[in-house]
């Protein structure tokens, strides 16, 4: 029985390599320690449940970005499509936590 045999190389077709932005992910440290528990009791679209996950979800729909907070004041942004939409949504949630915003972390 004859096995067959591909010579490397030998694919033609030529591949689309195109791609479009989907989501950028960052991180921002605001070096202040964050109050999970009354953030998510007092802004709208912020879930926090320690018993699931250590930090806050905080969804900001108008931009269309998710961010996760930590006690820590570190802060992850997911779903953006630029570096402004990243800048805009990070902005947008230091305005929405700048009451409970606790000691600075040095």
């Amino acid at each position: 029985m004859a096995k067959a045999t591909k010579k490397k190389g030998s694919y033609n077709k030529r591949i689309d390599t195109s791609f479009k932005v989907e989501n950028i992910v960052a991180s921002a440290n605001l070096k202040v320690e964050l109050d999970l528990f009354n953030i998510a009791m007092e802004i709208d679209n912020v879930e926090y449940e320690p018993e699931q996950f250590p930090g806050a979800i905080m969804r900001l729909k108008d931009i269309g970005t998710t961010l996760l907070l930590f006690k820590n004041g570190k802060v992850i942004c997911s779903g953006a499509k630029s570096e402004a939409q990243i800048g805009k949504s990070i902005k947008k949630a230091v305005d929405l936590l700048r009451d409970f915003m606790q000691d600075p972390i040095e």
